[in-house]
């Protein structure tokens, strides 16, 4: 049976931080690939001496050739990519009798369950970012019902020790940036959401076709 790792990251998730977006997003790869798509990137950093942490807060001018190679490669492989997005000024929470973790929670049960074969099983990664991070490990153990379905493991990780989750980071912070960003003052982030928009033949600001598989986007209509 197939295996699936997906490397989940969140940005501008709390309530209230002033951004008009809220994301959620996944890397996905095949679980007997790992290896070979690890080694592939530590090339890709070496050729380049980066060192560093893959982070979208990272990339700069001095990084940008690093940054767009990583780019291509994601996009030339089956390496797969999932975001929900989600407008604030759309929740009401009072509405449907909830709070604003339980939305959180439900925008990630809409983002895993998306398009899942029966025949496969995954394993989910959440990187670890505060004390509340095993909080949120139980409660997705209990929302994905792991004993039934397809989903094997979930589990948090920190950042530095997955190459994936860190591509996450990357792709999930540059549609971030570019929807909760109205400056855009640093033109390396500005390129390479370019980039990202002809390979992936996106606005990047409207979801995907359904079918879509390589990057796909989901913005929530709430209201």
């Amino acid at each position: 049976m197939k295996t699936f790792n997906m490397y989940c990251d969140e940005s501008c998730h709390l309530e209230n931080d002033h951004k008009p977006y809220m994301l959620i997003g996944y890397t996905s790869v095949a679980y007997n690939q790992l290896e070979g798509h690890n080694e592939r990137i530590k090339n890709i950093k070496k050729k380049h001496h980066y060192y560093g942490e893959i982070k979208w807060s990272n990339v700069s001018a001095s990084q940008y050739d690093f940054y767009k190679e990583l780019i291509e490669y994601f996009f030339a492989t089956d390496i797969a990519f999932r975001a929900i997005i989600v407008k604030k000024d759309q929740v009401d929470n009072q509405r449907f009798n909830q709070d604003f973790d339980d939305l959180y929670y439900k925008m990630y049960y809409q983002l895993l369950n998306h398009n899942k074969d029966s025949r496969y099983t995954y394993n989910v990664y959440l990187d670890i970012k505060d004390t509340l991070s095993a909080h949120k490990v139980q409660r997705l153990k209990d929302i994905l019902n792991i004993k039934m379905g397809v989903f094997r493991n979930v589990q948090n990780i920190h950042s530095k020790e997955s190459l994936m989750m860190q591509l996450t980071d990357l792709l999930l912070g540059a549609l971030s940036y570019n929807l909760n960003v109205t400056e855009k003052k640093v033109s390396a982030k500005r390129n390479l959401i370019e980039r990202i928009r002809q390979h992936s033949d996106q606005t990047l600001e409207a979801s995907s076709r359904y079918t879509e598989n390589k990057m796909n986007l989901f913005f929530i209509e709430l209201r």
